[in-house]
Order: C-alpha cells, then sequence, then structure tokens
C-alpha cells in the first residue's frame, strides 16, 4: 500500500471547516481538464495512489487517464464506493426497483426480483451488493486497484444493524473478482476493529480521521492507541490537519509517529500545498527512520 495518496475531495467543494473554501473550490475544478492537471502536480510530486469515490467526475477522469497512459505510468487508484448521492438520486427519481433497474445490469436477479416483488431481506442481499460492486468497478477496469474501499456511509451503517457478515462478503469479492484487498472508510474505528475481527479480518485496512486535535475521531487518541494495540491494523490517516485547525508542520509530524498509521491521505488544490505537503511527509519520515 502507498505511504502516501492523495484523494479528491477538494474536487467537489468538501472543506469541512470554510463553506466559502469550498465554493471556491467547487468553482475552480468545473473544468474536467482541471481535475487531471491537478492530480497531474500530484503525480510531479511523486505520489501515485489515488483514493477516488465514483462520482460521475472521477468516471470523466478515468477516461483521460485511460487515453493518455503514458502521461499516468505507475498510478494506482483506491476507489470507495458506493457514491451514496448518485443512489438517494436514483432512488428519489425511480424508486428502489427502479434506481437497481438503472444501476445494474438487466437481467438476471433484479428483473427476477422485479417480477417477484421481493424485499432485500433475504440471501439476495449478498447478491445485490456484489452486483453493485461490479457496477461500481466498471469503469477501472485494466487499472491497477489494489485496494477497493467501502465507503464509511455504508460501512458505518453495517456496525449500526450488527451485519458483520456483510464486511466478510465485501473483503471476499473484491479478493477472489478483483484481486484487490478490501479498506473500510469508517468515523468509527474502536468500533469497526473488533467487529472486522469477529468475521475473520486481520489487520484490515481501515482509513479514519486521526490528528493531533482528536477532530472527528470517536473516542479520542487514546481509544486509537488502545484498539489498534488490541485489534491491530493497517490505518489510512485523513483529516490530518483537522481542516486546517493545525498547522501542517505540526501535524504531520504527530501523525507520521502515531504507530498504528501506515498511510496518509491528503487534499489539496494547488500544486504548492501538494508539493508542501509531500514534502513534509517525506521529512518527518526520514527523521522517524534515524535511530535517536
Amino acid at each position: 500500500m502507498d505511504r502516501i495518496l492523495y484523494g479528491d475531495n477538494q474536487f467537489f467543494g468538501i472543506n469541512h471547516a470554510s463553506e466559502e473554501k469550498a465554493r471556491q473550490q467547487l468553482m475552480k475544478f468545473q473544468d474536467i481538464r482541471v481535475i487531471a492537471d491537478t492530480l497531474h502536480d500530484a503525480y510531479d510530486a511523486g505520489v501515485r495512489g489515488f483514493a477516488c469515490t465514483t462520482h460521475e467526475r472521477i468516471i470523466e477522469l478515468v477516461k483521460i487517464i485511460k487515453s493518455e497512459p503514458e502521461r499516468w505510468e505507475g498510478l494506482r487508484f483506491y476507489p470507495g464506493m458506493p457514491y451514496a448521492h448518485k443512489y438517494a438520486n436514483a432512488v428519489t427519481e425511480l424508486g428502489y426497483f427502479g434506481a437497481l433497474k438503472q444501476l445494474l445490469p438487466s437481467g438476471g436477479i433484479v428483473d427476477a426480483m422485479m417480477r417477484g416483488g421481493k424485499a432485500l431481506v433475504s440471501g439476495d442481499v449478498a447478491k445485490v451488493a456484489t452486483l453493485l460492486i461490479d457496477a461500481e468497478m466498471k469503469a477501472f477496469k485494466g487499472l491497477d486497484t489494489p485496494v477497493i474501499f467501502l465507503q464509511n456511509i455504508v460501512t458505518d451503517l453495517i456496525l449500526g444493524l450488527g451485519y458483520y457478515e456483510a464486511f466478510a462478503i465485501f473483503e471476499e469479492h473484491v479478493r477472489t473478482r478483483y484481486n484487490a484487498e478490501a479498506g473500510f472508510f469508517s468515523m468509527n474505528l474502536p468500533m469497526l476493529l473488533p467487529a472486522l475481527d469477529s468475521v475473520g479480518l486481520k489487520n484490515p485496512i481501515v482509513c479514519a480521521n486521526v490528528n493531533k486535535s482528536a477532530f472527528r475521531m470517536s473516542g479520542g487518541i487514546e481509544a486509537y492507541r488502545e484498539i489498534t494495540a488490541k485489534y491491530p491494523a493497517r490505518v489510512i490517516a485523513m483529516s490530518v490537519l483537522a481542516s486546517g485547525a493545525i498547522s501542517p508542520s505540526e501535524a504531520i509530524e504527530w501523525v507520521v509517529n502515531e504507530p498504528y498509521v501506515e498511510s496518509i491521505l491528503f487534499g489539496a488544490s494547488s500544486r504548492r500545498n501538494i508539493e508542501s505537503t509531500v514534502e513534509l511527509i517525506r521529512k518527518f519520515d526520514a527523521r522517524k527512520a534515524v535511530p535517536a
């Protein structure tokens, strides 16, 4: 797994600290070519891991990247699914079965479910889930996708429902069909790790908020340290700057030294900020590697 991952939040005007900055980012990235060039700024800085949603704009971006393979050699995708707004909009417009029919290939299980009027309450749940994964992954065919993530909206819903076997279904499908590892975004790392362990998922890949001010860290810093000591995991730290509450140098120095953090995911909308963040991670990684 890549040590440094570049994310896509800024491309869609997502900023947890400033609505004005989010609006500015949304305006800046209206042109898909601006998105492609900014991603390439990260590529030029040496970042080869791109953690992305399956938003329609990312599908456009993937088409551009596929058409320019020499420009993107070695780029690895870490797709996260589902992109919830896409499904919510489809359900609002078409209803549940109409949405499934639109989002999944015709024939087979969906048509059978519609004919029988069956609700998603049986073994069909697993079948529909894996078909939805396949529908989301279609755009990434032919690209390097070492880790496929379940987005936190679904991960944490499964936690709340207690249907932990769903995690095993997801892991098995991405492993057997895509030769990839399963990853899980979550806002509740202390609850997730025991749940994954209970269905046989050891040393999982989990992306969660990790930052010095404990911003959006469920249970706080000590809870993270305690649970990862008991249930080892490969944690990808996101929101390391706590949405701007911590200076980049202080934030990255701290997160690099958290023993359970394997990778760092960041987003930035300018070449200068991308390069600065990458340089800081490498600087503090190098210091950490030198014996005291």
